[in-house]
């Protein structure tokens, strides 16, 4: 069964329009409209109505960067929010940046309810769990704030600090931060016998590791998959796997899953999306998940 899931309990956000390769989404407070390369649909809202919500829009100079305009000069540059579930609450700090980011990807809120409701159903003292290419951090908190001993390894030493940031504003503490190249690091846990009671995995399409290592969905997600589930304790975990190559189906992540682990339990694939209020739909990404507790 393939299955389309969407954040909906999340006060601090809200997919309000998306249209004409961009989306209009709330933050907080703060309305930003950026680009959206999915949305080739037309806008359901009026640009009229976009210029009206619209406090912080993001303009393109190139394919990779671009600049902020406000409709306001007293408008931040950095802000907070929070996101809450039934088992835990973490705060993100968000910011500005120049490649049209601001800090956090709002559809992952469906696997950040999955990974707190896995760590608090295992039977482990302290559950180790490792997330990969970890970005900001969300995943790496709301891991810890469940009580899992939580491992976060990203290849960019600035986005590293940010989510130690993060850390700080959600008032935890003792998540290991490691600046590396994902692939290495495992290569490198597997020789050193260790073990996790979850992984999450949530490769670019393309990337650097922090020594030029190159970084290809296509070309290394195989390998990595099968280094990876070697790493996962075998009385209970879970595996998420996001990817967000267009060409990637939910399929192709059910047979990477099945070939690299074939005794995968209660696996779950499909599509994450946006709900936006104006009713449309904004597909981001296809995902795989399975966990096992112990009886």
């Amino acid at each position: 069964m393939i299955n389309l899931l969407t954040p909906t309990h999340w006060k601090d956000y809200e997919l309000i329009d998306c249209g004409d390769f961009e989306k209009l989404e709330r933050f907080g407070n703060l309305v930003l409209s950026r680009p959206e390369p999915q949305a080739v649909w037309k806008k359901t809202l009026s640009e009229q109505e976009w210029k009206k919500r619209t406090h912080i829009r993001f303009k393109g100079r190139s394919a990779t960067s671009g600049d902020w305009m406000k409709t306001s000069a007293q408008l931040p540059d950095r802000w907070n929010i929070s996101y809450t579930n039934e088992e835990v609450s973490i705060r993100l700090r968000l910011g500005l940046t120049s490649f049209k980011h601001v800090g956090v990807f709002p559809e992952q809120a469906v696997n950040w309810d999955y990974i707190s409701s896995s760590v608090r159903k295992f039977k482990a003292e302290s559950p180790k769990v490792l997330n990969l290419f970890a970005y900001t951090g969300a995943a790496s908190l709301i891991a810890k704030a469940a009580g899992a001993d939580t491992t976060h390894v990203d290849s960019i030493k600035q986005v590293v600090n940010w989510a130690n940031e993060n850390q700080e504003l959600s008032g935890l503490k003792d998540v290991r931060w490691v600046v590396e190249d994902a692939l290495k690091f495992v290569k490198r846990e597997l020789k050193r016998g260790k073990k996790y009671n979850g992984i999450i995995l949530d490769p670019p399409a393309y990337g650097h590791g922090p020594n030029g290592e190159k970084w290809k969905l296509e070309d290394h997600i195989r390998e990595m998959m099968q280094d990876v589930v070697q790493l996962l304790d075998e009385q209970e975990h879970f595996l998420i796997l996001n990817t967000y190559s267009l060409g990637f189906s939910s399929v192709i992540v059910e047979n990477l899953v099945r070939t690299s682990f074939p005794q995968a339990e209660n696996l779950e694939t499909g599509e994450l999306y946006l709900q936006a209020s104006s009713g449309v739909k904004l597909p981001l990404g296809v995902f795989g998940k399975f966990r096992k507790f112990r009886s």
